[in-house]
């Protein structure tokens, strides 16, 4: 290895420390913030050493067991579901787009990236998804709105199957008499795994970190909100009572047993705890994904 080689690299590191210390401090603050007393966090602000610590936050996000354990049950049942029928349809839609044989290929892939640059808009959406799917106030309400489709990740793996997939491969499958979807199932999709476990990952964070459908299409079934729902919900609460504390009696009392600053941080911990956990199981696929996904085929 020359000199100069060398100094690129111990360059590259310090860079990547210093991003990586930049990315992990806030998180870090956060951390520490939930864990600090209210009153303390009130008078003396946020702060990486704080003077007297408390699981307060904690303590009153889990006195509601019940509520909290449901909203993390409908949580993970829609990650995983909305995750693998996103990953089947996403598949099965760029195969096909990565074949040369296709018929009509160049349309349909300008149909899927069209979907890329235009959408219907929020007001035609919504009435699709109501009056046509009826999904409102049902569990598909959460599920149905992140499937159908992503173009971006179409792209992805279209160019993952034509880049990492070599052809002579397929059609070695084919002469050995296997049919179409047999070589896609038992051929094709093995040797995509790390682009596919890439593009779980996306759509696993977007499902997991989703508030919005809830927000939208559960207007009466609130027993259905997800964790970001409820977690929503507990902020909005708080911030109702901290702001009409001085007309509406006994508010003050309540919202004392409240440790309304220090909550937001231990409901942020909660919300990003499981996608930490998750991450470092699949990082090696990750990269793999996207540094192949990303040639142009």
């Amino acid at each position: 290895m020359d000199k100069e080689t060398k100094l690129f690299q111990l360059t590259a590191h310090i860079i990547m420390t210093l991003l990586t210390v930049l990315a992990l401090v806030p998180i870090l603050l956060l951390v520490i913030s939930s864990f600090t007393d209210n009153d303390t966090l009130l008078r003396n602000g946020y702060s990486f050493f704080p003077s007297k610590l408390s699981n307060s936050a904690y303590t009153y996000l889990f006195d509601q067991g019940d509520v909290i354990f449901r909203a993390y049950g409908i949580s993970f049942f829609v990650t995983i579901v909305g995750t693998t029928l996103s990953v089947i349809i996403t598949t099965l839609i760029s195969y096909p787009l990565a074949r040369n044989d296709l018929p009509g290929k160049n349309v349909l892939s300008f149909f899927v990236f069209f979907t890329l640059l235009f959408n219907g808009g929020l007001v035609p959406t919504y009435l699709m998804y109501t009056g046509v799917f009826g999904i409102k106030n049902s569990i598909w309400a959460l599920i149905v709105p992140g499937l159908l489709m992503n173009a971006f990740n179409v792209l992805l793996v279209r160019s993952y199957f034509v880049t990492g997939v070599p052809t002579e491969i397929l059609e070695a499958a084919r002469i050995d008499g296997a049919s179409e979807f047999t070589t896609f199932r038992r051929v094709a999709v093995p040797m995509a795994k790390p682009i596919i476990a890439t593009v779980a990952l996306f759509v696993g964070i977007m499902y997991w970190n989703d508030w919005n459908n809830g927000y939208i299409y559960l207007t009466t079934r609130t027993d259905l909100f997800s964790i970001q729902n409820l977690l929503n919900r507990m902020i909005q609460n708080i911030q109702f009572l901290s702001s009409n504390s001085s007309s509406v009696s006994n508010v003050q009392e309540g919202l004392a047993q409240i440790p309304s600053a220090t909550v937001r941080m231990a409901i942020a911990v909660t919300g990003i705890l499981p996608i930490v956990v998750v991450y470092p199981f699949i990082q090696g696929n990750f990269v793999k994904g996207i540094t192949l996904g990303g040639v142009k085929g």
